[in-house]
């Protein structure tokens, strides 16, 4: 057990998780079996998630709209393989009305009001907004549709998880709409780009680029492309996925388009999504023993200053040198939070904001203030320095642009460390019971094939990476020209 609580990761990586999620006043269980309650200093971090995801969406020229959270059962009917791929985790509304019993027990469901047709929570919404899109579109001049939602998406889960697998969840979907099949392609590319920029630009996550094999592959869609993160306990995280649906939702709704010589063609269509997963992605690629580490970029608060006082004049001296640097810090971009409530002991607060991961720590005392100096704590390393007081918000701001980086550089050196070759099924199994991580194999291609390596070693196929071009010998049917590919077990 850690000084402040928390089991340690090597003991019980599952249980340190749950904890941190607690200690660090994120999320919790709700009364509702398989939700969450987002905290609010959870939210804040979700916020800065959304912000800058909804900036670069809109920088590649994307806008956002909303589409209802119900969706009438028989829109999944229409596209096979959708319907198959969300059946079993439908939730489904049947009636619209309550009433008071008869016996005075409460309130029960009014028999008279059943729906004519039933509806469905929102799962994801292909269905509604292809429905919606056969109305938006005629013409190629109509072409392409940009759209990305904001919203909330219940799939019924059976073990929960916070973050990382719950009932309802947030996401952003992006649905849009083209004229060729060349640029939705590009399209599903060009956002696969953007989450790969995001998590490593961003959440200082490196990730692997690649396709989902068919057995992986979304419901209803012809390509999935995929990021793939590797968690400190060896397990790997799909962070992002985008999809090139074909014509598949187009046909399905009969959404067609007059092209420039006035042909009929069926729109071709793209989906991509990252969902409150990467909260927990973040979490468990940079925190530590003591708790929650965030990258500057996405931390809410990302300088925090504590001041060390024996009475008020102190305080008043302090706070005069305090508002000056926050000032500063504001004006260069920079959250601070002056922390002066005098019912909590600065022991007490140091050890808070560790817990909560901010980047820098600031104390300041009255020898602080004669010898105009301040003592910083990076929460990345935990190393402490003492600081002259001049330039100081210009040395605060590239120290947070350094603790970014080695955050970045410490994640991606742990992926090159944790990706290993096997040649047999043996050799694979052999890996994944020692070090885990990410197992690089050659496959047939063969759905079968991939089953038995499942089955065997309880890893599934992460991804295909983009950028592997190599061939060799299956590690189970020993045929030559398989692909390599990136194996590990996951969340």
């Amino acid at each position: 057990m850690s000084s402040k609580g928390l089991i340690k990761r090597s003991e019980d990586f599952s249980k340190w998780y749950n904890d941190l999620v607690s200690k660090a006043d994120l999320a919790e269980h709700s009364d509702v079996r398989g939700c969450m309650i987002i905290k609010p200093y959870g939210y804040a971090i979700w916020e800065k998630i959304k912000d800058q995801l909804d900036l670069m969406f809109k920088e590649t020229g994307h806008q956002n709209a909303y589409f209802p959270l119900f969706i009438p059962k028989s829109y999944l009917s229409k596209e096979a393989d959708h319907v198959e791929g969300f059946a079993k985790e439908c939730a489904v509304v049947t009636h619209y009305r309550l009433k008071n019993a008869e016996d005075g027990s409460g309130v029960v469901v009014d028999p008279d009001a059943k729906l004519e047709e039933e509806l469905i929570v929102r799962p994801t919404s292909e269905t509604i907004i292809w429905n919606t899109y056969k109305k938006w579109i005629q013409s190629y001049r109509d072409l392409p549709i940009l759209v990305n939602q904001w919203a909330n998406v219940v799939r019924w889960e059976m073990r929960t998880r916070l973050f990382l697998r719950t009932s309802e969840f947030l996401w952003q979907e992006g649905h849009t709409a083209h004229a060729t099949k060349e640029e939705a392609i590009e399209e599903t590319e060009k956002m696969l780009g953007v989450y790969a920029d995001f998590a490593q630009q961003h959440m200082a996550i490196p990730v692997i680029k690649g396709l989902k094999t068919e057995n992986e592959r979304f419901a209803g869609a012809e390509e999935t492309y995929c990021i793939e993160a590797l968690m400190q306990d060896g397990k790997a995280l799909q962070a992002g996925t985008s999809h090139f649906l074909g014509q598949n939702f187009a046909k399905a709704f009969d959404v067609t388009f007059a092209d420039k010589n006035g042909k009929q063609n069926h729109v071709w269509a793209t989906s991509w999504g990252v969902s409150t997963r990467l909260m927990g992605a973040l979490i468990m690629t940079h925190s530590d023993d003591q708790g929650l580490v965030l990258p500057p970029k996405l931390a809410p608060i990302q300088v925090v200053i504590v001041p060390i006082y024996k009475n008020p004049e102190q305080l008043d001296q302090i706070t005069s040198y305090a508002k000056q640097l926050i000032s500063e810090l504001v004006g260069i971009g920079i959250s601070v939070k002056f922390d002066d409530d005098d019912n909590k002991k600065p022991g007490w607060k140091f050890a808070e904001y560790e817990m909560k991961g901010v980047p820098l720590r600031i104390a300041i005392g009255p020898r602080d203030i004669e010898n105009k100096t301040v003592e910083l704590a990076r929460r990345d390393d935990l190393s402490k320095t003492t600081l002259s007081q001049k330039d100081l918000s210009q040395k605060i701001s590239k120290l947070l642009e350094q603790i970014q980086e080695d955050l970045f550089r410490k994640s991606s050196d742990f992926l090159k460390d944790n990706i290993t070759f096997a040649s047999t099924v043996e050799e694979m199994n052999d890996i994944l019971n020692s070090k885990s991580g990410f197992v690089e194999a050659f496959w047939n291609g063969d759905s079968e094939t991939e089953q038995k390596i499942k089955d065997i070693t309880k890893a599934t196929i992460r991804c295909i990476p983009l950028e592997e071009k190599s061939t060799g010998k299956c590690i189970i049917s020993g045929d030559l020209n398989s692909k390599k590919v990136l194996f590990a077990r996951a969340y």
